[in-house]
């Protein structure tokens, strides 16, 4: 695989993104939904976060958007491909597995704070109409996770364009970056309690409800999968900050048309 990073042509490395990017997302969405939607339902365990109905035409909205963020993502492939093409950046040869391990370590950091310095900067005023699409998902599901207008895709989608060039990583190592990015993005995105029992100490593993009161809010928990951003500049959302709201929503569903319950 190495050796076809270096070899390749361009247009093979927008061809084989674009397979890669949309082989993942199609896999992780839906073995997400269905494990959220079904597996576990009927097992008893968890439930969803926000129980208001999923509005019509958001699913196709949320798979269009993510089409698109696909083919930007697959397309980005010729920026790492171009890194190592120049000599400014070299993959690992060998690396012994810890380092790898580390190094897997490391971009999941980089991607907390590379994720929570783009997404705050998304919600400011400059560049908020560039995320506002992405929240029209308020109840999200698994396959709002790509759903980005072009200009966030392309802040989000440059994560290992600086680690490349401060590190030689492995091959592993990047390859794993968007895997467990998008990982990551399913759970934070299935709205789905999946620590439902989970006490104060257990609340660090929940991304899950952590992004759903991101989007039900809009405001606060910019932060990724872990809270520790969100935690040191303040912007950490109580647990039951969204609860008035789906409960006042929830008593006037009756009288709404035109939804239905994903």
């Amino acid at each position: 695989m190495q050796a076809f990073l270096l070899e390749s042509r361009w247009y093979e490395i927008i061809l084989g993104g674009w397979l890669f990017f949309g082989f993942i997302y199609l896999s992780f969405g839906a073995l997400t939904w269905l494990l959220t939607r079904h597996v576990l339902p009927r097992l008893g365990h968890g439930g969803r976060l926000d129980p208001r109905p999923v509005p019509q035409g958001q699913l196709r909205r949320e798979l269009l958007l993510s089409a698109s963020s696909v083919l930007l993502f697959g397309a980005g492939m010729v920026f790492p491909w171009g890194l190592l093409q120049l000599g400014w950046a070299r993959l690992a040869v060998d690396p012994p597995w810890w380092r790898i391990v580390l190094e897997i370590l490391a971009l999941v950091i980089w991607n907390e704070i590379h994720f929570y310095a783009n997404h705050w900067l998304l919600h400011t005023r400059w560049l908020r109409r560039f995320h506002l699409p992405h929240h029209r998902s308020i109840v999200t599901t698994p396959w709002a996770t790509y759903n980005f207008h072009p200009v966030e895709a392309a802040m989000l989608g440059n994560i290992i364009l600086l680690p490349m060039v401060v590190h030689d990583f492995s091959f592993a190592a990047l390859l794993a970056a968007p895997l467990f990015s998008l990982l990551f993005n399913c759970i934070g995105h299935s709205n789905y309690d999946f620590l439902p029992d989970a006490h104060h100490d257990r609340w660090w593993l929940n991304g899950a409800r952590r992004h759903h009161l991101h989007h039900a809010c809009f405001h606060g928990n910019y932060g990724f999968m872990f809270p520790f951003m969100d935690r040191l500049f303040g912007t950490a959302l109580p647990p039951q900050a969204a609860a008035e709201r789906i409960a006042r929503d929830l008593a006037r569903t009756p009288d709404r048309r035109g939804h239905h319950v994903a």
